[in-house]
């Protein structure tokens, strides 16, 4: 399932009408093939997933990143790219290296300002993004049962930030009730049932056991810049001054939200909020019921601006007019991703995470130095106030409000159904198979850029207004790696021609290299391809021509969606290798044809000056998977099976 929702339908209708040849693809494409289509305005698919596909001891995947979230309702709920979905669409076996599993030991109760987030923010801050990484986590302990299911599922959601697999909880009653209210209570009482198969085996051993004592535990944000650098809200205002972030809050966002009570007391005293604030709905169901029963009123009167059903701007699919690009300012979201440029495009935004709550508290105060446990607000008639602990039911009283009707049943024949694609489009285009590998040794390459530091899936392909051509591989390929710092001179799309010695932006220098026959590799740092399971950050390089991708080491999903594409990703034997090479090396990869999982790849580096080193790059690649890379795709793999086999 992909979350084309964050398309663009976060600013208004009209959109519907901008998109209309995309999401008739999508519709025309899903009937022909007997696959469903959530409808615009259906709202992410990680919370469709939770509301209806998820269940205790299910196992699916889906094309997000955060299909983890499933894990809050006891699911083996795994994000993997899109060419992984199509293997199981296909029928083909999906594999996976078996991942170690993570303990966190959760005791005591939330209370008070301390909430679900803050569990996965405190977890992130020990793990940090890539601790997580080929190990699942499991939560259990006597703490589980203060978690609603919802809270649950943010925790697994952001579990995605520090590379985990997934993340699961225990079945338990809040798991039950959350069934009963979406219309599963069939489910429940199946999982209550087997419930001795949904829960830790006793006795069991973990690979790594965390602690954490919810009762002490303090309400967290993370940030700037990335989804780990964890702090108490009670030192923010403090760090952000000695680093020099600003403090002055200029939006707070907030997505699926049911609980305005921290609302509610500020409008009681007269305020409303002082820094912009928005709240994007989860789903279409989300926001029926938010309206239905109120809460959406009220965020409004205090100041909110409610938007689509959409990723909004998470992705940064929102109309952000308030600040000029360059302008160095301060965010609060209660997303998972604060990458640089994620939110908004502007890589001066300091976007900092947190929940809900904290984050509709910052936004009445305006400020990073406002912490709502201890400080307090002055009110319309000049009386200081403390706003107390927001407190609020778990699910609503009534049952969810389903709102409209957004899916589309597939028709039980679809064979007649014609999928129109314009070869003039300029939002659609047909791909084309890669070239298979020619059986030689990649000689000679040049290194398209050198990263350095962190290098997300958002770094080598943008979101943003770039999603309108994520349908159309030639046009989104213009924003390939624009994002990345290029250690030759500090800039982000900033590289040198090596056959002109011009600087220019990446994208069009790949081209340059392609148009010229030339084959190029990619140099990375640590945890390279971390956040979003953004297919194109794969398709890209591919595309534009280039053939190897060198780093310290991968995020999970995007190692193998390189793999899928035929690219080679290779991680350096020693990672102190890493400062051996320069961008203004060529580099060789011997031995392709002996290419045997386990056996390490030789790696000739030959510097301007004329001399040269060898280094040693290892990968993870099986016998599958190097017949991928022989046939310069696993699609083009798949086409050759079947040809084999009619």
């Amino acid at each position: 399932m992909a979350c084309y929702n964050c398309l663009s339908n976060s600013l208004n209708v009209n959109l519907l009408d901008i998109n209309q040849e995309v999401y008739n693809f999508l519709s025309t494409a899903g009937a022909k093939y007997g696959v469903g289509f959530w409808k615009p305005g259906s709202g992410i698919i990680h919370q469709i997933i939770l509301e209806n596909y998820s269940y205790p001891g299910v196992m699916l995947i889906g094309t997000d990143s955060h299909t983890p979230n499933g894990g809050g309702l006891g699911g083996i709920c795994i994000g993997v790219g899109g060419a992984d979905a199509v293997d199981v669409m296909a029928g083909i076996p999906w594999e996976l290296k078996c991942p170690k599993v993570i303990g966190v030991k959760l005791s005591g109760k939330l209370s008070g300002w301390t909430s679900p987030k803050d569990v996965i923010l405190k977890v992130a801050g020990i793990l940090t993004v890539k601790g997580g990484t080929g190990a699942i986590i499991e939560y259990h302990g006597p703490g589980v049962d203060s978690i609603s299911c919802t809270g649950m599922a943010t925790i697994c959601n952001m579990g995605a930030e520090i590379g985990a697999t997934t993340s699961i909880f225990p079945y338990n009653e809040r798991m039950k009730k959350y069934l009963g209210k979406t219309g599963r209570a069939d489910i429940a009482a199946l999982a209550d049932e087997f419930k001795q198969h949904l829960v830790p085996d006793s006795g069991c051993q973990y690979d790594q056991v965390i602690e954490i004592n919810l009762s002490e535990l303090k309400p967290h944000i993370n940030g700037p810049f990335t989804p780990d650098l964890a702090h108490p809200v009670s030192d923010i205002g403090a760090v952000a001054e000695k680093e020099g972030w600003p403090v002055d809050i200029r939006v707070g966002l907030i997505g699926s939200c049911t609980n305005s009570t921290v609302a509610k007391q500020a409008l009681a005293h007269g305020l409303k909020c002082k820094s912009k604030f928005t709240i994007t709905p989860g789903s279409e169901q989300i926001r029926a019921t938010i309206e239905r029963d109120g809460y959406a009123k009220i965020l409004r009167e205090v100041g909110g601006l409610v938007l689509a059903n959409a990723c909004g701007p998470c992705i940064g699919q929102w109309d952000r007019k308030d600040i000029k690009k360059g302008e160095k300012n301060t965010i609060v979201t209660s997303y998972n991703r604060n990458f640089t440029g994620r939110n908004d495009a502007n890589p001066e935004t300091h976007a900092f995470v947190t929940s809900p709550e904290i984050v509709t508290a910052l936004s009445i105060a305006g400020t990073l130095k406002f912490n709502p446990e201890t400080d307090y607000l002055t009110a319309a008639d000049g009386k200081k106030f403390k706003l107390e602990a927001p407190d609020a039911d778990e699910l609503p009283k009534l049952e969810f409000d389903p709102g409209q009707d957004t899916y589309q049943y597939p028709p039980k024949d679809g064979s007649g159904q014609h999928v129109d694609v314009s070869p003039t489009s300029q939002r659609l285009q047909l791909l084309e198979p890669f070239d298979k590998w020619d059986g030689k040794d990649l000689e000679d390459m040049l290194i398209l850029i050198k990263v350095k530091g962190k290098c997300t899936t958002d770094h080598i392909s943008a979101a943003g207004p770039w999603l309108k051509f994520r349908g159309h591989l030639d046009n989104i390929s213009n924003n390939l790696l624009i994002g990345a710092i290029n250690i030759e001179n500090g800039k982000a799309n900033s590289v040198r021609n090596a056959l002109t010695q011009e600087f220019g932006p990446v994208p069009d220098t790949a081209r340059y290299y392609k148009k010229m026959g030339v084959k190029w590799a990619v140099i990375g740092d640590e945890n390279y391809g971390e956040g979003s399971s953004r297919e194109h950050a794969a398709l890209e390089p591919r595309h534009l021509g280039g053939r190897v991708i060198i780093t310290k080491s991968f995020a999970r999903i995007h190692e193998t969606n390189l793999k899928k594409q035929g690219l080679l990703p290779l991680t350096f034997a020693d990672p102190a290798d890493y400062n051996k090479i320069h961008p203004v090396d060529k580099l060789s990869i011997v031995g392709l044809k002996d290419f045997a999982p386990g056996k390490p790849l030789k790696c000739i580096i030959k510097h301007p000056n004329g001399s040269q080193e060898t280094i040693m790059l290892n990968h993870t690649f099986n016998e599958s998977q190097i017949e991928w890379f022989q046939a310069g795709s696993a699609l083009n793999r798949m086409k050759e099976l079947q040809q084999k086999s009619s």
